[in-house]
């Protein structure tokens, strides 16, 4: 898939303020366009910053809706992207075709990407090292609520499913989840820890820890 996304971003003419000053070279780190507080409305953006990112599909669902024409289908897709160090983005597509609604979910993730913050938050390891959620932090989506606590190094992912791959693809290693609610609708089980990880942007760490 990396084929196609390069060909885009060769041919790619930047509209927005923020695109231009990346395709200019004004900017060259994630962290800098982040810190300017524009809005990232081009998805090339993200390609030229993080050249990393990867993408996994969480789900895939068909959608029917009855008009006068006659009975509708699209499919509905949840992804979410990382690099594994920090940076994590998570959105839905539509389309008529599974291939169609996998790359707009790619492109929307994409546009929602944010910077977490990582640390040693568990009293039970105290290794200074960048491993879990520096403090305990939550994220709500729909009826559910999850809860990650900051886990000791060599614990891993305490997590469902699509909680486990956000927390994987933002570079997360030892966490300690709990979930309050329904949990089988995978959209807001992502959705619920993707707020959580967001919420630990307002956390304070000491200096050598945050990252």
């Amino acid at each position: 898939m990396a084929a196609p996304y390069q060909r885009q971003q060769e041919a790619w003419v930047p509209k927005t303020r923020l695109g231009k000053m990346v395709a200019e070279g004004k900017i060259t780190t994630m962290d800098e366009a982040l810190e300017t507080g524009l809005p990232i409305k081009e998805y090339q953006i993200v390609d030229a910053l993080l050249p990393d990112l990867v993408d996994e599909v969480l789900d895939i669902s068909m959608v029917q809706r009855m008009t006068d024409s006659g009975r509708r289908v699209k499919f509905r897709t949840t992804v979410v992207v990382g690099n594994g160090n920090g940076y994590v983005g998570l959105a839905q597509g539509k389309g008529v075709q599974v291939g169609p609604a996998i790359r707009k979910a790619i492109e929307n993730a994409k546009l929602n990407i944010m910077k977490v913050n990582r640390g040693c938050g568990s009293w039970e390891c105290g290794c200074g090292l960048t491993h879990t959620v520096p403090s305990q932090v939550e994220g709500r989506a729909g009826s559910l609520k999850v809860v990650l606590i900051p886990a000791p190094r060599g614990l891993g992912l305490a997590a469902g499913g699509p909680a486990k791959k956000v927390l994987e693809m933002a570079g997360y290693k030892d966490v300690w989840s709990r979930t309050e609610g329904e949990t089988r609708t995978t959209i807001n089980f992502a959705l619920a820890t993707y707020n959580a990880l967001e919420n630990t942007t307002t956390v304070r760490t000491r200096q050598q820890e945050a990252q």
